[in-house]
């Protein structure tokens, strides 16, 4: 855990001596306010991405044009604490009530008191524990006349505590790339566990169009099923269809809601596009197949919208076992799961004069 800024340093020295001049890519480690970031920019769409490895790999700011498209609520990166920017929920995305998890027929019990765990109320366990984690291990930082990217491991097997709520020998490896003003976010999981392990994972993106109020923007929400949930806003099981209007006017509602079914734009294989567009500017963000659930969150008295991959529904690991929920992934042993989803933002090129 100690060793991560000299890495991050010896990196950015080793690729800073092999830049090319004229790309319009570059990627590097700095500092923010203190905190150690990589800058990953494209000059040519004028965007760039800052990530704070020590903060759960979170992305924290998409500049584009300058202006921030992901929701920041502190003043600046050492002041984060809550969930914003794009952070990782892992090993599981949203609630899991009870207490614990059923998987390959056994019943695994949560350990509140080793500290690593986010608990509401009722036991209700929310969104891993990664979200904020300093394990992260920044392993590969660079650039080309294509892209610029970095990459970033995660041993869970090597911690204790973690183990104690997760008992699945596993790691992470993460990475974002920047490439035509377009910014992929991938994951890859890698089960090294004798058993085969659930896939319960997702990201939680924060996202806003700036100056403008989120009661003039609208939203598509590409899903035929929305998920039912109880009052602990924890799935039952149940489904129901989607009756959302397409767009969704976000003045008039206010959601937390799961979807399945999501409508690919190109086939089973093709990515599921959510968007949000207000004043003429656009985010989209676009799901890979094997992200089966979107989360769309847009509390009230918030300017912001969440468009959240999720590999399952809320608490599907359970609902698994109980025979209500068919489409859980898993992870054989010695195998590794891959996907990723894309973030863009359009029209926010200030008008030529």
């Amino acid at each position: 855990m100690g060793s991560g800024g000299n890495q991050l340093n010896s990196i950015a020295l080793a690729y800073t001596n092999c830049l090319t001049p004229d790309s319009p890519y570059t990627a590097q480690q700095t500092q923010d306010h203190g905190v150690d970031i990589i800058r990953l920019s494209d000059s040519a769409n004028r965007v760039e991405v800052l990530i704070a490895p020590s903060l759960g790999n979170r992305a924290y700011a998409m500049n584009v044009h300058g202006a921030n498209i992901l929701h920041m609520p502190a003043s600046n990166v050492s002041g984060l604490r809550e969930l914003s920017g794009i952070p990782f929920l892992a090993p599981w995305a949203n609630r899991i009530p009870g207490g614990g998890f059923h998987a390959n027929g056994q019943w695994y019990a949560f350990n509140e008191s080793l500290g690593v765990l986010r608990m509401h109320p009722e036991h209700v366990a929310i969104h891993g524990m990664l979200t904020s984690s300093n394990l992260w291990q920044v392993t590969d930082v660079g650039a080309d006349s294509t892209a610029a990217w970095v990459v970033s491991h995660l041993e869970f097997w090597r911690y204790p505590s973690l183990m104690a709520n997760w008992p699945f020998a596993h790691e992470y490896e993460m990475t974002y790339r920047l490439a035509g003003g377009e910014l992929e976010v991938s994951v890859a999981v890698k089960n090294l566990s004798a058993e085969a392990m659930p896939l319960v994972i997702g990201f939680h993106p924060y996202f806003t169009i700036p100056g403008v109020p989120r009661a003039e923007c609208v939203a598509h929400i590409p899903a035929g099923t929305a998920v039912v949930v109880d009052e602990r806003l924890c799935a039952t099981g149940e489904m129901r269809p989607n009756t959302l209007p397409d767009p969704t006017p976000l003045a008039i509602h206010v959601l937390d809601d799961g979807f399945t079914d999501l409508v690919r734009d190109s086939g089973a294989d093709g990515p599921a596009t959510f968007w949000m567009e207000g004043v003429g500017r656009r985010i989209e963000v676009s799901f890979g197949p094997k992200w089966q659930v979107g989360v769309v969150y847009a509390p009230s008295g918030r300017e912001f919208i969440c468009f959240e991959p999720m590999a399952a529904i809320t608490n599907g690991i359970n609902l698994a076992s109980e025979g209500k929920y068919p489409a859980l992934q898993s992870v054989a042993p010695g195998d590794v799961w891959r996907e990723s989803f894309r973030v863009r933002a359009l029209h926010f090129a200030p008008a030529s004069n």
